[in-house]
């Protein structure tokens, strides 16, 4: 009968011990995953950014789809005006002049590292979910300006996280909430997750 007891009692142990591990483990994991998964979507929206300012350099606007944003990105050209002659240097004497060429876009963007074919799509999905992305024109402070907002669902990247009930580990995790940059109201391109 002791053997029985002893026995019970071990396994409610071992029980308890796994238990105690698990809940220790779990925000654990939960914390490092998260950071891992936003770090590697804010990557992918700052190069969605990047580009798209490229694109507002050649065009003038953003491109209200990605499709738009890789052809004129992937054809177009960016005018450069090089300036010869310095009117503020007191010692020139001669007539500025100004000459204008064309480079490549599709130049500028491989050298940052931007592949425009996987741009679309947010990490950690399987290429099965694209960011949304709206631009347009609207009047701030009396001047017509180009808008931009590019964003996804913490729930379309977090896996197994997508839970709200891993709001237990933080008060502030909703996986409704956005990961975005830009705004459809007024000419900001600031993401959210650089006014944490």
């Amino acid at each position: 009968m002791r053997i029985v007891i002893n026995i019970i009692l071990l396994l409610v142990t071992i029980g308890l011990a796994y238990l105690l591990y698990s809940s220790i483990r779990e925000p654990i994991e939960f914390k490092k995953e998260r950071t891992r998964r936003e770090e590697a979507v804010i990557a992918q929206l700052i190069k969605i950014r990047t580009a798209q300012e490229r694109f507002r350099d050649i065009t003038g606007v953003f491109a209200p789809n990605f499709d738009t944003l890789e052809k004129v990105l992937t054809t177009g050209k960016f005018k450069i005006i090089s300036v010869i002659g310095d009117l503020d240097d007191p010692n020139f004497k001669g007539v500025v002049k100004y000459d204008t060429f064309y480079q490549p876009a599709i130049d500028s963007i491989k050298s940052l590292g931007i592949d425009l074919a996987t741009l679309p799509f947010v990490p950690f999905t399987d290429g099965k979910q694209k960011f949304e992305m709206t631009a347009d024109t609207l009047t701030y402070q009396g001047t017509l300006v180009p808008v931009v907002e590019c964003k996804v669902q913490r729930k379309h990247f977090m896996g197994k996280f997508a839970s709200p009930s891993f709001a237990k580990y933080d008060k502030a995790y909703d996986p409704e909430s956005y990961l975005k940059f830009g705004n459809m109201t007024q000419p900001n391109l600031s993401g959210n997750w650089e006014s944490r």
